[in-house]
């Protein structure tokens, strides 16, 4: 192996042996524990460590990097007490994650770290966001994501690349390609030749280094990182290297060619190096041995701490208040009695442009909302008040945009992505109930993302335009859902979301953006989220419903002449148990309503909890009603048998007659 120092100082040579000696043996003594059953699991980074340390190091302290499994050197390098590293891996409330989360799965403000979640492809784009957050605050710095050759061959790869490269995000792509993923060779995994190949085009530059030479890692790294700060564009550095041990312990290495481990432990990162400053008499037999002692009683150490800190006490209300940040709202009042007309989609501008006057931390994303404005012209003149840092058009792409918003998160700023249609969701999916909803929870890091939704059908768009999928967040701790009905809540709620710091999905129905209008407060203003309101108030019976449902449940009783409270709902994720139960007890009689398909829909949910807590005060078994259990049908007629409408009427005939 050959090493190039070029000016580096003995001191440097020092720092990066060092760098690359604990991570090794702390890795020795894991496999010891793993072995007498003192740790549950263990991914091994033996033989790529100079991957980790050598880019970790080249950095600098205050910039971003987002780790994969075998990235313990990056740990180490940031100087983590070993101590708290040990009780993460042991599942002790010492640990990053309070014991929610498991090795390196967590990340530290503290230390820049942002840990990876299992599915691997996701943190590409959260790396963007926090570089795009740089970009935008004018700080020259870059931030550094790794991938393995496996997960690279996720969908996230792409995306986050794509994006990376059109928005000259400064993102160093990290690639540790050590053949195998998992147990799947690379030519089983991709039919390209190497990871290099696909820099070009994407029209950004790449490089291939010596994975196992810490001394080629850090200069390159360093260079790269200080092109970048001055001229920020993505680089894609891919590492060649190779696992000496299994995905994880468990899984072993019988699937790995025998002369595979023959050649790659003749280029031992550790090893050679050390050889290396031996023969440049820049350390000594001497030297070396005590900084391994010197390792070894702080490994013993942390050990000790840690194992001698007890598990976890399980506590209910903790842990269900962590999973969002802390945030008392405080309801904002409009300055003035000043009103307009507006139609609902005016209204939602109208909260939107005034979010972004009120929070210069805040950035809109999304397909065609620049100078277009939008599919419904939401944003239209936004690009020229705010400019195009602020209203950016995205690529399409709906998985790294959400990934986007958690990185911009990280560095204090707001995000509104904008779902096209409600139904594209589904490419975000993973983005939205894995890293959004259960980033606090995980290791205390808020989400502050807004996902708009347009949701709703009624305009015989088919089945992938018209859905109604509220229920499918409604089952995620971590997430808050509002789901307005009128012109002055679709503002008033908006608003609130932007400024809640926590992931909030905001559905807005479309066949209302046009259809109703009221007299809206021209001044900025916030509606309490998770409190429902009456939309019509009477004594027979009780409505339950939000969105659209409102509408109908409205027309019907006014049609019939009806005495009927319809509690329209507002916020869907937390839901007023309050409300709820005030009209049950009044009216003893209660129809559930929603668009959405009727099993396994928010109305089940409502049904159970009253039976449980309100059933003394029920004068009739609760009904729901809902669409039908179909997708939704793109003919007229078709589609008007989906919707409940119909259904609604026979459920009040029923109810009345019980």
């Amino acid at each position: 192996m050959n090493f190039n120092r070029k000016e580096y100082s003995d001191d440097e040579l020092i720092r990066l042996y060092r760098g690359i000696l604990k991570p090794r043996m702390i890795e020795e003594k894991m496999l010891i524990l793993l072995r007498q059953g003192k740790v549950s699991k263990w991914f091994s980074g033996i033989g790529q460590e100079a991957i980790s340390v050598g880019s970790t190091l080249a950095l600098e302290e205050d910039e971003y990097i987002l780790p994969m499994h075998r990235n313990l050197g990056v740990f180490t390098c940031r100087d983590m007490k070993l101590d708290q590293l040990f009780a993460q891996f042991q599942g002790k409330t010492t640990g990053f994650t309070k014991g929610r989360d498991r090795s390196f799965h967590f990340g530290s403000n503290e230390h820049h770290i942002v840990g990876m979640i299992s599915h691997l492809g996701p943190q590409l784009a959260v790396a963007g966001g926090i570089a795009l957050a740089d970009l935008l605050e004018k700080r020259e710095k870059v931030t550094l994501v790794y991938s393995g050759d496996g997960g690279a061959s996720e969908g996230d790869f792409h995306e986050a690349l794509n994006v990376a490269a059109v928005w000259n995000l400064p993102v160093i792509f990290m690639i540790e390609n050590n053949g195998y993923g998992l147990s799947t060779p690379s030519n089983e995994q991709f039919k390209f030749n190497y990871f290099i190949d696909k820099g070009p085009a994407y029209g950004m530059d790449a490089l291939q280094i010596d994975g196992n030479n810490v001394l080629e890692v850090y200069d390159t790294i360093r260079q790269a990182a200080y092109s970048m700060r001055k001229n920020p564009r993505p680089m894609l550095i891919e590492a060649m290297t190779f696992r000496m041990r299994g995905h994880e312990e468990a899984s072993g290495t019988k699937y790995v060619p025998q002369e595979l481990f023959e050649k790659w432990a003749k280029k031992d990162p550790v090893e050679n190096f050390e050889k290396y400053l031996l023969d440049e008499k820049v350390l000594t037999p001497k030297s070396m041995a005590a900084i391994r002692e010197e390792f070894k009683a702080e490994i013993e150490k942390g050990l000790d701490t840690a194992f001698n800190t007890p598990m976890p006490v399980a506590n209910v209300e903790e842990e269900v208040a962590d999973m969002y940040l802390p945030f008392e709202q405080k309801v904002v009042q409009p300055a003035s009695d000043k009103t307009t007309e507006k139609r609902f989609v005016d209204a939602i501008s109208d909260g939107l442009r005034q979010s972004m006057e009120r929070f210069p931390e805040l950035t809109l994303m999304g397909q065609d909302i620049a100078e277009y404005g939008g599919v419904f012209k939401i944003t239209e003149g936004f690009v020229e008040k705010f400019g195009k840092e602020r209203v950016r058009n995205t690529p399409l792409c709906e998985s790294a945009i959400i990934g986007i918003g958690l990185g911009m998160s990280i560095k204090k700023k707001k995000t509104m992505v904008e779902m096209q249609f409600a139904d594209f969701v589904t490419c975000g999916f993973n983005q939205i109930v894995n890293n959004l909803a259960k980033s606090h929870y995980r290791w205390g890091q808020n989400a502050d993302v807004v996902v708009r939704m347009p949701t709703g059908a009624g305009a015989a768009a088919g089945p992938f335009h018209s859905q109604s999928n509220e229920a499918w967040f409604f089952h995620t701790p971590g997430l808050k859902i509002v789901y307005p009905s009128n012109p002055v809540d679709a503002k008033g709620l908006l608003a609130a979301a932007i400024e809640d710091p926590n992931p909030v999905m905001y559905f807005e129905h479309k066949m209302l953006y046009r259809s109703i209008s009221g007299n809206v407060p021209d001044d900025y203003y916030t509606t309490e989220i998770g409190k429902a309101a009456l939309a019509s108030e009477g004594d027979d019976f009780s409505i339950i419903t939000y969105g659209m449902g409102v509408h109908w449940a409205k027309q019907l009783i006014e049609k019939q002449g009806l005495s009927a409270d319809v509690l329209d709902l507002r916020t869907l994720l937390p839901w007023d148990k309050d409300a709820v139960k005030k009209t049950v007890e009044k009216t003893g009689r209660v129809i559930v309503l929603h668009e959405d398909t009727l099993t396994g829909g928010i109305g089940a949910e409502i049904a159970a909890w009253i039976s449980e807590n309100c059933f003394e005060r029920l004068d009739a078994p609760v009904l729901r009603v809902g669409g039908l259990d179909t997708a939704i049908p793109f003919s007229p007629p078709l589609e008007a048998q989906f919707l409940p409408t119909k259904r609604f009427e026979e459920a009040v005939e029923k109810m009345l007659a019980y």
